[in-house]
Formats: C-alpha cells, structure tokens, sequence
C-alpha cells in the first residue's frame, strides 16, 4: 500500500536537513580553502599597496565569498546529493524506505523541495544582492590589484538616439579621451551631417565632450557638402567614458533592473558588446535552474548500489559535474562568436541535461 501525500513527514525533513547542512557545510568548507589559496597568492600585492586589513577582510573576502558560493552552488549540489545518498544507500537506507511502501517519486519530493530552496535563493542572490557584492570587490581589486587593469576599447561604434552614429578608432583610459572620434546625423535615413575630429575629451565633472582639430561637413537635400573647421567645440552626448569599459566584471556589478536597461540602451546603440550583458543576464537564470537538473541526476546515480561503495558514484558524479560546468563556459564562446544567441546558447548545457537527468531517473532503482 502506497503512501497519500499529506504534507511533510519525519522522514522528509530527515532528509531536507541532511541536504541543506551537508550543502552549507560543504561550500564553506572549500570557500575556506579557496580564501587560503587566494590569500597565499596575492598577500604580496596587498602588502606593496598598502591594503587595509579591514578592507581586505570586508570588502574583497566578505563579497568574494557569496559571488564564489553562488557561482558554484549548482555543483555543490550535485556533489552533496552523490555523498550522502550514496552513503544512505550503502546503509540500506534507501531499500528500507521503498520496500516500506513509499514510491520513489515521493521519496525524491524533498530532494527537489531543497534544490528548489537553494534554486530560489541562488536566483534573489545572483539578481539583487551579489551585485551590490561584485561591486564592492571589483573597487578593491582596481585599487588594491594590479594585475586588475581597465580595458582600453579599439573601434567602437555606437548608436544614439534620434539617429546618431558615434564611431572612436581607440580610447585611452588615463586622459579620457577618444582618438579620431566621429559623429554621424543620419535623421530621416539620410546623412545630414558629419563631425570628425582627431580627439574627444570627455569632461567627468560636466558631462562635456571636448572636441580638438574638428571637421563639420553638412549636407544639403541634394547631398552637397559645406565644410566647417575649428580647433576645439564642446558638444554633450548621451555617451560617458563608463560606456566604453564595460566588461564581464564591471557588467557583474549591475543589479537585474540596472542590467536590463543597459542590455536595452546597448541593443539601441549597435553595441556589439551587449553579448557580454546577454551572458550574464542568461547566467543569472540558468545557474539555479540547473541546480534541479543536477539533484535530479545525482539522486538517480547514487541510488544504485555498487560493489565498490560510494566511490564509484562520487567519481562518476564529480566527473558528470565537471563535464558540466566545461560545457556552461565553452557554451560562451557561441555568443561570443554570434553563432548562437545568449538565450539558446546558454541554456544548451540545462536542455542538454535535462535529457539525461531524465533518461537517468528513468532507469533509477524503484
């Protein structure tokens, strides 16, 4: 006779502690390690910059230590659940708990009630709370890390509203300034006017742009040009210097809303940089959802037992999950190429193992 689910029962939140205390204790166990590592390797660069103790403690490690356990969590999911089922397994735990009448599907509900818990939280913390983290550490590795260097972009093009076309050969990070700087009017799909100039400064405190040795070539309704020239000619754009530096880590600062809206301004641009934005977005998605997929996996492998204990589900699990962590970073490099879109290409990893998750739990022990 076959258990009715009527809401939780001992042996569920038997099994939702052991899940959620072997989870926790595990990832700070190895963040321990990984902060140990860290610090070993960059207590010299500390030491010549003069870091604060306090800011190396609050401000790198206090946020390093999240963004680490939230990137990863999927994996020490999918480790958590190998361990400790396969332990129950080789007790007998598990023929005990089926042969007393409970169905496998009800004995995984709580496995996927916790990879639910942590799935939820991974997603708020990765969305709203990470961010905020991401930017604390990225200030202190630019300042207290020198192997952290700002990019300097080459052959940037841009769109502005109402139809303006901003293109720059190279910008220099230390004077704030583009080099050979263009600004195209092509209101009403017609070129209307032309602004070359061999530099552009861009003023921090008033939001100017500085234009030196400028060029002005308007056209006429039957394309004739006029040219005007000057040494220097101040014009504000909807454009800043922050524009041009936005890579993975400075995109990792950026909170769902504030996310959003750059994905939004960048597509409006023709930036082609907006892939970066797509992959992060994506990510942010993606790595809980696989948190479910994994406990799927992993419950299905360690619940086989084999002869030569839980070794061989550990082994096979780990190598399953690392398998699947290569494919997440190699699944980058087709939005990087523009062979896939961010949203198939990231998620292929998560469609990819769905299959065997379920193909797995198909053939799990009953």
């Amino acid at each position: 006779m076959r258990l009715r689910f009527t809401g939780l029962h001992r042996l569920d939140w038997y099994i939702i502690r052991k899940f959620l205390v072997t989870f926790f204790m595990a990832i700070l166990f190895l963040a321990v390690i990984i902060i140990i590592f860290d610090v070993s390797e960059k207590i010299e660069d500390f030491i010549n910059k003069e870091a604060p103790l306090k800011a190396i403690i609050f401000d790198y490690y206090c946020n390093f230590v999240p963004y680490f356990m939230n990137m990863y969590s999927p994996m020490f999911v999918f480790l958590t659940v190998i361990f400790f089922t396969s332990k129950m397994t080789q007790d007998s735990e598990v023929i005990a708990i089926l042969s007393g009448g409970i169905s496998y599907h009800r004995f995984a509900l709580p496995y996927l009630l916790s990879a639910c818990f942590i799935a939820l939280l991974s997603l708020e913390l990765g969305q709203w709370v990470i961010p905020h983290a991401n930017g604390v550490r990225v200030d202190f590795e630019q300042k207290y890390n020198p192997r952290h260097k700002v990019n300097i972009g080459h052959d940037m093009h841009y769109k502005l509203e109402d139809d303006h076309f901003v293109y720059l050969e190279s910008f220099s990070a230390y004077n704030n300034t583009a080099y050979n700087f263009t600004l195209e009017d092509l209101s009403g799909g017609k070129l209307r006017s032309k602004i070359t100039a061999e530099s552009a400064q861009y003023d921090t405190l008033t939001g100017v742009w500085h234009l030196r040795n400028w060029f002005v070539r308007d056209y006429d309704e039957g394309m004739k040009d006029h040219i005007r020239s000057g040494r220097q000619m101040d014009t504000t754009l909807s454009l800043t210097r922050d524009d041009f530096f936005l890579n993975k880590y400075t995109i990792q600062r950026l909170n769902k809303r504030e996310l959003d809206q750059l994905i939004e301004t960048q597509i409006m641009r023709g930036d082609a940089s907006v892939n970066q934005a797509l992959i992060e977005k994506n990510n942010r998605y993606s790595l809980p959802f696989s948190t479910i997929i994994l406990t799927i996996i992993g419950l299905s492998l360690s619940t086989r037992k084999k002869r030569g204990g839980m070794g061989w589900n550990l082994a096979a699990g780990t190598a399953l999950g690392f398998s699947y962590i290569l494919f997440m970073q190699f699944s980058e490099m087709f939005v990087i190429t523009d062979t896939l879109p961010a949203s198939i290409a990231i998620w292929l990893p998560n469609y990819l193992y769905t299959i065997i998750a379920i193909v797995l739990y198909i053939k799990a022990p009953k």
